[in-house]
């Protein structure tokens, strides 16, 4: 699929003799059969997985939310609730909580609000794809996991404006394809994977190369 042209990437200027990994950050979302997915995806990254992971899962604002724990017994990688104003790490993964939008900054520190509803869900994957867009540019990854709905869409077109990588969950892998099919219909994605396949993708692109 044909990349729109990236915008210029104002986070970190190039200097001469340092060399940059190809990407720094990956971005996933889900929401209904999102826990089975983000469990498949985080349980097989190892330890030392060269981004920084930030999640936005749709959940019930009423409870708290035990995925960090859940997630992390499977996950090589630390898990974390995001704190507002705490940095983000390479190879550590931070997940929204309940009833908060997930940002992450140019200076890579998080931020949690609680603005209004977007696509009538809070946290909105749309406002963390759109953060992630801003501060990484083209070293962003963005990741449409199984869900209802169409957040996430408008914010792949950002990803993929600023020169980022947009990957969707394929329909026969998805419990359900709101998500990834909205995202589909943007005509942003540049690959569309069952959820077995994504790991091995994230990891060849994290190498320089592209995946088969």
């Amino acid at each position: 699929m044909q990349a729109s042209a990236a915008l210029p990437d104002e986070r970190a200027p190039d200097l001469p003799g340092v060399t940059k990994a190809p990407f720094e950050i990956i971005a996933i979302a889900a929401s209904a059969g999102g826990l089975t997915a983000l469990t498949s995806v985080l349980g097989v990254l190892p330890a030392g997985f060269g981004a920084t992971v930030v999640v936005v899962q749709h959940l019930d604002p009423r409870h708290r939310s035990l995925m960090p724990e859940i997630i992390g017994r499977r996950s090589s990688l630390p898990v974390h609730q995001a704190e507002d104003g705490a940095e983000v790490r390479e190879g550590h993964v931070y997940l929204a909580p309940p009833d908060r939008h997930l940002l992450i900054n140019r200076d890579a520190t998080a931020s949690l609000t609680r603005t209004e509803l977007v696509n009538f869900v809070r946290p909105s994957a749309d406002l963390l794809f759109e953060s992630v867009a801003a501060a990484y540019g083209e070293r962003a990854i963005a990741v449409v996991l199984t869900g209802t709905g169409r957040d996430g869409s408008m914010g792949v077109t950002a990803i993929k404006k600023r020169g980022g990588t947009v990957i969707v969950q394929d329909e026969a892998s998805s419990e359900f394809f709101g998500m990834p099919s909205a995202a589909i219909r943007t005509g942003m994605v540049d690959f569309i994977l069952s959820l077995e396949e994504i790991p091995a993708a994230l990891l060849t692109l994290l190498a320089g190369e592209r995946p088969d």
